[in-house]
């Protein structure tokens, strides 16, 4: 009877122990503190706005908008060009190329999980995906449209563009407008979720993580990371300091001090989120490291005050792998665009 008792007590511990995901021969590197993961979330279905879910409309003409580079004064560049759905949302440049060849001083982030973001651009200057929509068709550097009247004009010269904004829009009488056009967008933007392998361990699937992944996890936590990187996004709930234990190197661009005009703002940066980092290089504010692995050693020494060793530095890479989620083929098919008549503006170059 004792035999059977204590045999009956192993199987209770074993099932015990699986339970919360360990095996009876794992390994320290297996071995997850649960209560740490708390400070994660899997995501979302969809992301929706200040007035409810987008309307299956609104997505619609947003998709359509999204792909369009009529809206752009060279009727050359769409939100597609730098931010391209395919490839993860990024356009792999440190910054992206915009009217007339033309440069901005900042990194283009991929647009993918960005709406659940607390605040839009690396210095939070839109407060969401719609807003945000609105900024490069105005900006000279970017789509370079003049006015808003222009870009109305533009859609207005299409019919079916008009029919589309007449269905996300029915009760507004004016419904081809620029500000239209960014909810429209940003409707689109926010269904762009990549749930992954990620997600599936997050929610009890122990199996879905290998073990130099957790291993990796368990690294990046004793670090400290998810002070800053957590939620559902592993990032993008805040604004921080860049050289917070460290003078960062470069201090050239003063981050949301442009916005604020405050010195308490000055060199910080909305937290990007961690979701498929190892796809959307290059990294940080300006685009100048191109290393995922320097880009983890850079953030231990300036943000944490730690230097990692080549192999901590290699295992958090690992697990960040494991954070690439999986791109909504069917959803980002680019769509038919309604056709250009007689009344449509010409591109113009500006040579």
């Amino acid at each position: 009877m004792r035999k059977q008792k204590y045999a009956l007590f192993a199987v209770l511990t074993a099932s015990v122990l699986l339970a919360v995901g360990y095996s009876t021969r794992a390994t320290a590197a297996d071995q997850i503190d649960l209560a740490a993961l708390k400070t994660f979330a899997p995501l979302p279905d969809v992301v929706p706005g200040g007035s409810g879910a987008p309307t299956e409309e609104q997505i619609s003409l947003g998709r359509m908008l999204y792909f369009d580079p009529r809206i752009s004064k060279s009727q050359t560049i769409s939100c597609n060009s730098c931010h391209p759905l395919a490839k993860y949302g990024v356009d792999g440049q440190a910054t992206s190329e915009g009217y007339q060849g033309q440069h901005g001083d900042r990194n283009a982030p991929s647009v993918y999980n960005a709406a659940g973001h607390f605040a839009q651009f690396w210095d939070g200057r839109a407060a969401d995906v719609e807003e945000q929509a609105k900024g490069p068709v105005r900006n000279p550097v970017e789509m370079a449209m003049s006015s808003e009247q222009e870009v109305a004009a533009l859609l207005r010269s299409m019919p079916e563009y008009v029919q589309a904004f007449q269905r996300a829009f029915p009760k507004d009488p004016e419904p081809v407008c620029l500000d239209n056009m960014g909810i429209a967008i940003g409707a689109f933007e926010r269904k762009l979720l990549t749930p992954g392998r990620w997600d599936k361990f997050l929610q009890g699937d122990q199996a879905a993580l290998a073990a130099r992944e957790k291993s990796g996890l368990r690294e990046f936590l004793s670090a400290g990371c998810q002070g800053c990187h957590s939620g559902p996004f592993l990032g993008g709930a805040s604004f921080q300091k860049l050289g917070v234990a460290k003078p960062y190197p470069d201090s050239s661009d003063p981050g949301r001090y442009k916005v604020t005009q405050s010195e308490a703002d000055r060199m910080f940066f909305k937290v990007p989120s961690l979701r498929n980092v190892a796809m959307t290089g290059p990294y940080f504010h300006d685009g100048k490291v191109t290393s995922l692995r320097e880009a983890v050693a850079r953030m231990a020494e300036y943000q944490r005050g730690r230097a990692l060793s080549e192999r901590q530095v290699e295992n958090i890479v690992t697990w960040l792998g494991a954070l690439t989620g999986d791109i909504p083929v069917d959803y980002i098919k680019e769509p038919p665009l309604p056709k250009s008549t007689s009344t449509t503006p010409k591109p113009e170059t500006g040579d």
